[in-house]
């Protein structure tokens, strides 16, 4: 009781707006990620045809973002330990700017393959190092809402791509036709990335480091004056408790995650296990393959598109709508929401396309009114995600680690994350190949389920918490 009526008594003298805008700079690198990882969706046919891929190679293009992104995320942490947080994030504008370019002009597969891998270490790079400077800038009472401007990044970039690609698609007449500078359109909805990018760097270059960091660097009259910005009622007691918590005999390391017998502290593994359930209940699918899944499923390229778009949409509204309950109702509700309502929904689309049949080519066909209902499952599944696990993974992962290790912490899950997006992703193709929507479906539905039991048995709340109170 006491704690909160603190938090109440100095909430007046906290600048909301210098945080939201900091945490909005800082979100700029989760748009980048949501941009760069669905923009892929719409170039899919082109790739395809350009660089003649079979469907073994074509997922694994697709895929080697999210390798790189899971070496990004590896390093990003030790990284940040070492040249700071705002620095981190000019490496990741920079690594999106280059390799926006270079992709767009890949002249082939493989070169194409390892642009994208270089891409996906800015991805990596940018998912670690947003929720972690935010949670390090925000007051307890808005850090929920702010570390979930990472995932509303994430979600208006999805959304972006989507419609860059749409209107490119449009606009050429078709993903091989010349668009830019008789360049074919898939490669143009690659070059747009340079323009965010672009922002990202300058924002990188004015927002003020993180205090702990400062801190942890001996610069206490730095963070003295940052943490004053956020909140005028911060005084020298407050960089005493930073420094405390996060000061020790060594520099931080991977070795500080394991505790004296060897073994990961529970925090770390409880960490691992809600990054890695984020992935495997099957989201990206939706946004990787949708176009791809509902032209199987006997919707135009055109009409596949405009669905990814309302599922952006969806997604945006779902992330909006957890802002606005992450401080209130709390982390652990919210996921437990998300993981009830993902299994049925999951279980729901595996049912409809059972009833799916296949033609003489081979495409599978799923007639009225199941398509519908399917659709309409795949939606309620995005709104789910989205005002749920989308975001609250994110903002625990920010805020559940102790300062002393939260750089190395965050690195392992989100390399663990990245490494569960990879698999859920370059096995996808394969799966609908052999055992169709309806298997794929099943075993996400699974991960959803056993969600369930992990947010009930090893997830504790965090709200309200300051980050020295973990």
């Amino acid at each position: 009781m006491a704690a909160n009526a603190g938090t109440m008594n100095v909430r007046p003298q906290i600048n909301v707006g210098f945080v939201v805008l900091i945490s909005v700079a800082a979100a700029l690198g989760g748009f980048l990620f949501g941009f760069d990882s669905a923009v892929v969706n719409g170039a899919v046919p082109g790739i395809q045809a350009s660089f003649n891929s079979t469907s073994a190679q074509l997922g694994f293009q697709v895929a080697s973002l999210l390798l790189g992104a899971a070496l990004g995320g590896l390093i990003a942490g030790p990284l940040s330990d070492r040249i700071g947080r705002r620095r981190t994030m000019l490496v990741a504008g920079i690594l999106f700017l280059v390799t926006a370019v270079l992709t767009g002009l890949a002249p082939n597969g493989t070169l194409f393959t390892a642009f994208r891998f270089l891409s996906g270490m800015g991805v990596g790079v940018a998912s670690l190092v947003a929720p972690e400077y935010i949670a390090e800038v925000s007051p307890a009472s808005l850090r929920g809402r702010m570390t979930s401007l990472q995932q509303m990044g994430i979600v208006v970039g999805i959304l972006v791509a989507f419609l860059v690609d749409y209107l490119i698609t449009i606009a050429a007449g078709g993903v091989n036709n010349p668009f830019w500078f008789g360049l074919e359109a898939w490669r143009c909805m690659f070059l747009t990335e340079a323009i965010p990018a672009a922002v990202y760097i300058l924002a990188s270059l004015f927002v003020p480091e993180s205090p702990r960091f400062l801190v942890f660097k001996q610069r206490a009259a730095e963070a003295l004056a940052v943490l004053q910005r956020i909140d005028s009622s911060q005084g020298e007691n407050q960089v005493a408790a930073i420094r405390q918590s996060v000061l020790g005999e060594h520099k931080p390391s991977f070795a500080d995650l394991r505790a004296p017998g060897g073994k990961l502290f529970p925090i770390v593994w409880v960490g691992l296990g809600i990054a890695a359930l984020q992935q495997l209940v099957g989201i990206n699918v939706i946004f990787y393959y949708g176009t791809t899944l509902w032209e199987a499923v006997g919707f135009t390229a055109n009409n596949s598109l405009q669905i990814n778009i309302i599922s952006g949409i969806i997604n945006i509204t779902a992330t909006l709508i957890a802002i606005l309950l992450v401080d209130r109702v709390g982390r652990k509700p919210l996921l437990l929401i998300g993981s009830i309502g993902m299994t049925l929904t999951l279980v729901t689309m595996a049912l409809m396309f059972a009833t799916a049949t296949t033609d003489a080519q081979g495409n599978v066909i799923l007639s009225a009114p199941y398509n519908r209902i399917a659709l309409l499952a795949a939606n309620a599944y995005v709104f789910f995600f989205g005002f749920t696990w989308g975001p609250v993974m994110w903002v625990m992962l920010g805020e559940m680690f102790p300062n002393k290790i939260r750089g190395a912490a965050l690195a392992v899950a989100v390399f663990v994350q990245w490494m569960a997006n990879w698999l859920v992703t370059v096995t996808f193709p394969p799966i609908l190949n052999v055992g169709g929507p309806t298997v794929a479906y099943a075993l996400y539905a699974l991960f959803a389920a056993i969600s369930i039991f992990f947010v009930r048995r090893y997830i504790t709340e965090t709200k309200g918490r300051t980050l020295e109170q973990m």
